[in-house]
């Protein structure tokens, strides 16, 4: 999960960033011709952090002659901060970003082509799917590490108690299933779900693949247009419909983030709530004592339980001198004990399909074994590589989508705004 927005936070890892921008530079060596790397790391969360930390000691005791610098990044503002450390001659070597961040770097020159750089364990560990997430054009700038499915959060109690069927990765709800069982859930004062669609646009399209949906469609001649067609609409119809007409969805919720859902979630206001797999650790850290939750599988359609991802990756960058080494602190970084060990402390799932098998993940506490039963399914997001996607999204699609959820306009008017506003904006990046 990335780390929730905070001014506060996001001023005072920007004031230290820049702080640090004259030894946080890439390729510094020592006179006695040790080899000294910057890794940027943006691992937030305690047990994330003392992992990372833990790593960069162990492979400085056992390499003396490459030495790691551990920086620490912040998600809040980690786009704008890697522009002005690139143009301004001072990028970390190790890069930590997600898929969905590296398109304007790798197009830009910024980061390094990592084809020849990896060694054929880490390549052959990860799933051709995780390795499309990072590939731009005939590149690869990212190592794909982690990545988070969306799942239902669950209470157990008011679950059980209802009746209805418990759904499995092996047999999951379908979405109508879906609806029915959030009527059957809701109660007075009480609902079956709440979606926290505050950014409502990455979970549309992504959720959006297990019924079939694709959103962005490519032609013959590689540019990307949007089409919204009805499977496309089964998800966004779904949640319109549970909240203004069926009355099972939060209206309240549509504004929230993630963790925002919490207290209503432990205090029985919400049965259901489609997070994010790392926010489990929040539940874990918050919940009253004695309360029984459970992890399911989001709804599936024609698409099974794919859903879209863009992974957490790791990258060099193309001003480093030192390439080579770099590559191989990824390596070291990404052994299977050791991406279990990064899985763990995010709550995340690993990429690599060997650390992926490790007991560790597949164990029914916590919900881990569901986790790990999605892996199979999850897909590159569906906007991974479409040029203009962020001016879509900003000015077109998040505004529409929060229109359409809240019941202000129809699915008519949300096609219009989506497919013909949407195709403008994208026309422009691809002349």
């Amino acid at each position: 999960m990335r780390r929730p927005y905070a001014v506060t936070t996001a001023v005072i890892t920007a004031l230290t960033l820049l702080l640090a921008g004259c030894s946080g530079g890439g390729g510094r060596d020592t006179e006695d011709g040790t080899v000294r790397l910057s890794f940027q790391s943006l691992a937030w969360q305690k047990e994330s952090v003392d992992a990372n930390k833990e790593l960069v000691r162990e492979w400085n005791a056992a390499h003396p002659g490459i030495q790691v610098d551990y920086v620490q990044g912040s998600w809040d503002n980690v786009h704008d901060q890697l522009l002005t450390a690139f143009e301004g001659g001072e990028a970390p070597d190790i890069i930590h970003d997600a898929s969905d961040d590296l398109a304007d770097f790798a197009y830009g020159g910024y980061l390094a082509d990592l084809r020849t750089l990896l060694p054929d364990r880490l390549k052959k560990d990860i799933p051709q799917q995780s390795w499309s997430t990072a590939t731009f054009g005939d590149g690869v700038y990212g190592v794909p590490f982690l990545q988070e499915p969306k799942v239902l959060i669950a209470n157990t109690k008011i679950l059980e108690s209802s009746g209805v069927r418990m759904p499995t990765p092996a047999k999951p709800w379908s979405w109508a299933e879906f609806r029915q069982v959030t009527e059957k859930l809701t109660k007075k004062g009480a609902y079956g779900v709440a979606w926290p669609l505050k950014e409502p646009v990455s979970v549309t399209l992504n959720l959006g693949l297990s019924a079939g949906g694709q959103v962005f469609h490519r032609g013959a001649d590689g540019k990307a247009v949007v089409r919204f067609g009805e499977d496309d609409q089964v998800m966004p119809r779904t949640v319109r419909d549970q909240v203004n007409s069926e009355g099972s969805a939060a209206r309240t919720a549509l504004g929230m983030g993630g963790s925002d859902t919490l207290p209503g979630f432990f205090g029985g206001k919400y049965a259901m709530v489609p997070l994010g797999f790392s926010y489990r650790q929040q539940v874990v850290e918050q919940a009253p004592k004695g309360f029984d939750w459970t992890v399911l599988p989001t709804p599936a359609g024609d698409g099974g339980l794919a859903q879209g991802v863009s992974p957490q990756t790791l990258s060099v960058a193309e001003d480093s001198p030192h390439k080579e080494e770099a590559a191989q602190f990824i390596d070291f970084l990404l052994r299977p004990a050791n991406m279990v060990r990064l899985a763990k402390g995010d709550w995340m799932l690993p990429t690599g399909t060997e650390a992926l098998a490790d007991p560790a993940l597949h164990t029914t506490e916590n919900g881990w074994a569901t986790g790990a039963a999605l892996a199979r399914a999850l897909r590159p997001a569906p906007a991974q590589s479409v040029r203009g996607y962020p001016e879509w999204k900003d000015k077109v699609a998040t505004p529409a989508l929060q229109e359409y959820y809240s019941g202000a306009i129809d699915t008519k008017e949300l096609k219009k705004r989506l497919v013909e506003d949407g195709n403008r904006v994208l026309a422009r990046y691809q002349r």
